[in-house]
Parts: structure tokens; C-alpha cells; sequence
């Protein structure tokens, strides 16, 4: 547990405990909801990976502040496919999310280093993410094709981004990543997404412009 009183409001990092799993997940869906996509999928996929083998429950962590939970990031095992045939495991995180009132402030920031602090003792390698090197930058990620990686599904995509957990991980390794099929959940079984969806709040479905789906 992280807890803090500088130029930010009080904040405590905690792990997630089952009587969080509700209100993350609501939380969740207030984050991303119309973000990228007419309402969105990600508390889904929140919900289902924490029975997957590859979740990380010691990195589901929570950002409260001021006791009122307003920020949460999940992680996962998963692996790189080594063009010399190896399997390399690492991480990968997300979905990573603040409560939209409390969005640029400095807490996704906050919460994403601290997540990256104990990943790091729990040897997780490298992460490997899809996001805007803008807001990922900003915590020493890069182009993963300058680390030799390439993104599956998109080999030249310079919105795939690595951290090098440990200094020189990736030295002598080139490979491609294809995102976790634990993403791809509520597309695998829409009836299953829709039936747990709507145990949430209605919420209107938008299309707005820079979604991608």
C-alpha cells in the first residue's frame, strides 16, 4: 500500500479486494464509456480476466483518494513470439482508468509508475502496450519497433509501445506481440457481454468522432 500527502490530495494505492470488484467495474465502464468505441467493453473484460491463469491479482490496483476510489490498472502475463522461436514472457496492462472527474490531474501518472514499480520486482520483463505515447512517454515508454517488436496485428504501428522493465531485456531479442485473446472477450460472446452489461446503470450508446470501432 502507497500512501501520500504532497502537492496532490491524499491518495492511497491499494490492492484490489473482492468486495472492490462491483465498483471497479463500474468505475471502469464510467472511464471508457464512448471513448473508443459506442459505449464500451472494457469492465467486461475486467470481470472475465480475473479467472484467467495470466491475471496478475497483485497488480490489480486501486488509487483511492480521500477514501472514494477513483482509479484502477490491471495486469497480465503474456509473451512475446522471439523470431528465433523462443516464447519470451512479460507483461501487459490495462484496461488502466481514472474516474473522469478526476482525469488530468496527475493521478493516471500516479498509479501507472507505482503499478510499474512492483511489476518490476515481480520480474515481469518488459511491458508492451497499445496507447498514445503522449500521456505513455511521460513514463519512459517508446516505440516498440525501436526495441525490435512488432505489433501482430499492425507490423508497422508506432502507437505500439514498450518499457523495458529491466535495462537491456529486449538486447539480442526481435519478435512480434499479438494482444491477449482475454481482450477479445465480449466479441468472442456478445450474448454473455450483454447480459452483464445490463446489470450496470443505462447509459446512452453514442458514436462520436475519433472512436475507433
Amino acid at each position: 500500500m502507497l500512501s501520500s500527502n504532497s502537492r496532490f490530495e491524499k491518495y492511497t494505492i491499494r490492492t484490489e479486494q473482492p468486495c472492490d470488484f462491483k465498483a471497479i467495474e463500474n468505475l471502469t465502464r464510467e472511464a471508457f464509456w464512448n471513448v473508443y468505441r459506442p459505449g464500451c467493453t472494457e469492465h467486461y473484460v475486467l470481470h472475465c480476466y480475473r479467472e484467467s491463469p495470466d491475471f496478475v491479482p497483485e497488480l490489480s490496483l486501486i488509487l483511492e483518494v480521500e477514501g472514494e476510489i477513483v482509479g484502477h490498472v490491471m495486469y497480465a502475463w503474456s509473451h512475446i513470439d522471439a523470431d528465433d522461436g523462443r516464447k519470451i514472457k512479460m507483461m501487459t496492462f490495462g484496461p488502466i482508468n481514472i474516474r473522469p472527474d478526476f482525469k488530468r490531474k496527475g493521478y493516471g501518472k500516479i498509479l501507472l509508475d507505482h503499478s510499474m514499480e512492483l511489476a518490476k520486482k515481480m520480474e515481469g520483463g518488459c511491458l508492451l502496450i497499445v496507447g498514445n505515447i503522449d500521456f505513455y512517454g511521460k513514463s519512459s515508454f517508446v516505440s516498440a519497433l525501436t526495441k525490435g517488436i512488432r505489433y501482430a496485428d499492425d507490423p508497422e504501428a508506432t502507437y505500439f509501445l514498450c518499457k523495458e522493465l529491466d535495462d537491456g531485456f529486449l538486447d539480442g531479442i526481435t519478435g512480434s506481440y499479438h494482444d491477449p485473446e482475454g481482450y477479445f472477450v465480449a466479441d468472442q460472446n456478445p450474448e454473455a457481454f450483454d447480459r452483464f452489461d445490463a446489470e450496470f446503470p443505462p447509459k446512452e450508446k453514442l458514436k462520436l468522432p475519433g472512436q475507433l470501432f
